[in-house]
Parts: C-alpha cells; sequence; structure tokens
C-alpha cells in the first residue's frame, strides 16, 4: 500500500547528496538469454555449477534492452551461470508474478513495485539479502524493502511522481506550457483555455475521475493527507474527492478528456496505444524516469513538470522499484550473488542507466551524473524541483494492493462510464475499503 509523509528540507538535502536523487511500461516478450556480451570488469565466478536463473522485471523497451545487457555483462564474468529473463509491460504484471508465486514458480529474482512490498515480505515470499551490501544506499530507501530488522528488496533508484507534457503539440496548438511549482487552480484553468483550440479527437488530460494516483497526489496538496494512513484505515476525505470527481465530471462534458472507451484502452508507452504517444492527450502522469521512454517513441517532443500543488505539494519522491530473491528459488545463493552485483556493480550501473530512475546507490549514481542524456537531465529537473517539499513515500500498510489494483479501478470506471455520481462512487470505496482494514 502506498502513504506518504512531509520531507523535511534537510532530510531531502541529505538524500540528494546520499542517493543523488518511476514506473514505466512497454511492449516485451520472454527469450532464453544465455549468451555473453562483451563488456564489464565483474572477477568470475569460480564455481562450475551450472544455474539458469530466472528474472522478471517490466518496463519500457528501452529498459528491457538495457536489462539484457546487463544480464550478458554478468554471464560473460559468471560463465556459469545464464538467465531465463520474463520481461513485459506493467499491464499485468502483478497478476502474472502472484499466480506463479502461488503455485511455487516464481522466478529467482523479481522487480517489485514500492507498494507491493508490505505483502510479500508478510506472506514470507522473498528471501533475506543479508549477503547484499546496502552501504550505498540511503536507509529511507531501504525502509521499504525491510521488515523486522531484515532486508528483504534492493531499492533500484529513486523518483519524482509528476506529469509529462507534450510540448511540441502545446506549441503548434499556441496553448501555454506549464512551469513547476504550478498549482492545480492552474491545471483546471489551463485546461479549459484549451477548449477552443484542440482539433476534433485530441484532449487535454486522460481521465483521472477516481484514478488512485493522481487523485491521491490532489488529497495531498490539499493538505487532507494520505487515501489510507500507515496503520491500515480508510482515509479518503469526502469533500474533496467529490470535489476532484466533479472537476472531472466538467471536463469529460466540455469533451477535454477522451471518452470512456477511448480512455480505457490506453496502454502506457505502447507506441500504438499510448493515448499520448498517438497524439490523443496532452498530459498525463509520470516519474521522473519517464521521460527517456517516452523520448524513445517521439523525439523532442515531451517534457517534465512537477505534480501541481495547493495548500501542500501534490508530488511525492519514492523508490522507484526493488529488486528481490524469491523465498521459494532453488537458486537463492547465486540468485543473491547476482542481486548484489545488479545493484552495486559499476559496470552494472553504467549498462543499466536511469531507466529505473536515479540509481539508489550513491556511488552509482555519480558515475552516472556527469555522462546524462538530456532527458536524464530533464528528469532530474524535475525530481529537484519536487524534492524540497515533497511528499515522501512510506510502505504503508500490507493488505491494500486489491483496493489500489481492483477497487479503485472499478470505481473509476463506472464514474468514466457515467454509471454513478461522484457521491456513490465515494461511498463504494468507502465500503470496499471495510474488508482491508486492520
Amino acid at each position: 500500500m502506498f502513504g506518504w509523509k512531509r520531507l523535511l528540507k534537510v532530510a531531502v538535502t541529505a538524500s540528494l547528496v546520499g542517493s543523488l536523487a518511476a514506473c514505466g511500461g512497454g511492449g516485451g516478450n520472454s527469450a532464453d538469454h544465455s549468451q555473453a556480451g562483451n563488456s564489464g570488469n565483474a572477477a568470475a565466478n569460480t564455481s562450475n555449477k551450472q544455474v539458469k536463473l530466472r528474472i522478471m522485471w517490466w518496463g519500457s523497451q528501452d529498459r528491457h534492452q538495457a536489462t539484457l545487457a546487463a544480464l550478458d555483462l554478468y554471464t560473460k564474468n559468471h560463465p556459469n551461470i545464464t538467465f531465463e529473463p520474463e520481461y513485459s509491460g506493467m499491464d499485468g504484471y502483478l497478476d502474472k508474478l502472484s499466480t506463479q508465486a502461488a503455485a511455487k514458480n516464481a522466478p529467482d529474482i523479481v522487480q517489485l513495485d514500492p507498494g507491493w512490498m508490505p505483502d510479500w515480505m508478510s506472506r514470507n515470499q522473498l528471501a533475506p539479502l543479508t549477503d547484499v551490501d546496502v552501504s550505498k544506499f540511503d536507509t529511507k530507501l531501504l525502509a521499504g524493502g525491510s521488515l523486522d530488522g531484515q532486508q528483504y528488496a534492493i531499492p533500484l533508484g529513486s523518483v519524482a511522481f509528476g506529469m509529462i507534457y507534450d510540448k511540441a503539440a502545446l506549441d503548434k496548438l499556441g496553448i501555454q506550457t506549464p512551469a513547476n511549482g504550478w498549482t492545480w487552480d492552474d491545471f483546471f484553468a489551463l485546461a479549459e483555455s484549451s477548449k477552443s483550440k484542440l482539433p476534433e479527437g485530441q484532449y487535454f488530460v486522460k481521465d483521472y475521475a477516481a484514478n488512485y494516483f493522481v487523485y491521491s497526489a490532489y488529497q495531498y496538496a490539499k493538505g487532507k493527507g494520505p487515501v489510507t494512513t500507515d496503520d491500515g484505515h480508510f482515509n479518503i476525505d469526502r469533500d474533496t474527492f467529490i470535489d476532484w470527481a466533479n472537476h472531472f465530471d466538467k471536463l469529460r462534458k466540455e469533451g477535454l478528456v477522451p471518452p470512456a472507451d477511448v480512455n480505457t484502452a490506453d496502454k502506457e508507452l505502447d507506441p500504438q496505444m499510448d493515448l499520448m504517444v498517438s497524439g490523443k492527450i496532452l498530459f498525463r502522469y509520470s516519474f521522473s524516469n519517464g521521460l527517456t521512454s517516452w523520448d524513445s517513441l517521439k523525439k523532442g517532443a515531451y517534457s517534465l513538470v512537477t505534480m501541481p500543488r495547493s495548500e501542500q505539494a501534490g508530488g511525492w519522491v519514492k523508490p522507484s522499484m526493488y529488486l528481490a530473491v524469491t523465498n521459494d528459488s532453488k537458486n537463492q545463493k547465486e540468485a543473491i550473488e547476482f542481486v548484489n552485483w545488479f545493484v552495486n556493480d559499476p559496470e552494472a550501473a553504467k549498462t543499466l542507466g536511469t531507466l529505473r530512475g536515479i540509481p539508489a546507490n550513491s556511488d552509482s549514481a555519480k558515475i552516472l551524473e556527469s555522462g546524462m542524456s538530456e532527458t536524464d537531465k530533464g528528469g532530474l529537473d524535475m525530481y529537484n524541483a519536487s524534492a524540497p517539499d515533497a511528499q515522501i513515500w512510506t510502505a504503508g500498510a500490507g493488505g491494500w494492493t486489491n483496493f489500489i489494483d481492483k477497487d479503485f479501478p472499478y470505481v473509476h470506471d463506472q464514474l468514466s462510464f457515467g454509471k454513478i455520481t461522484p457521491e456513490q462512487a465515494f461511498d463504494q470505496l468507502k465500503e470496499a475499503s471495510a474488508s482491508y482494514e486492520n
């Protein structure tokens, strides 16, 4: 489950010095990836035992290619270790992984979203990572992957939550581009001002009437705290939620968000199905590490901006994702050795880049800083603009994953299709929450 707390400026400064500081989607497939790469300086594994490790992650095509290159690099220096990668976009990832885990057939190594960590750790599905060196990691980023003093997962990056927009399209249409520090009033005013300029079939923003993440940002900005409390209680503010849903009801009626069937067809970072890539919307939410992936689909078109604020900041900073070893792995020793390499080796850092955010390992972050691309710098700029008073992610209470992944989308679809009112949407969410409360 997600929750966030205020991040003090002093703590952020320490975090930026210590760790120099998303969630992307995209297509992918699975294949035996046993061939070695052609670079790297890691010491070769002296063991002759032949081991094939299954590893599973989600991401964009750029992330897939970089990760596969890292696997090649590891095999070059550890010829007895090969990999069976399983990679895809974010859609359906958790369902597939959860099904495998329930059948005791999960991959040896898995990439996990921070919000899933409480459930996976409390169900004893992860192996302790005692032998992984975490000396170069900020303790605030490590915290979400630890339980009862034991580290079960390692943070891969640090990201800020904001928005990405089609700057090229805004410039062409004569619509003002936003600036860091803008407010939700600015956001809705910009939507209204774009109405006369948008051609048929193009919309201002996705319909976020009951999107868990964007609504969370709005509730935080209004000073109403997290959507659920860290001790596992429903905390959606009724008036704030209804106000938010009414804003989107108005946008829907004015044709500033896509029709429901178009909205539900969106598939983030898919070259054909992503509504922003296909030119149907101008704004959508993004993490600071997302710019590189979208830029790869339409060079130079996009820019990042901080999440709108109000009484407080709306966006937050958080670990981008975690890497863990499953408790049912038959090759835990080799899997843990690989994780240690993946998060600590300088050549691994150079190969993986910033496609999972600014590396959480502070030494790796320093290695990459001097060679950052323009898109990487754009992500870092948004992170730095967000961080001074951002909300900060905490693991929150376990057991709420389906509330985020199932209940919220179900209510959102009903709102988007005009089947329920904002008041009824709130009531449904409150009722659904009862089965998750501690």
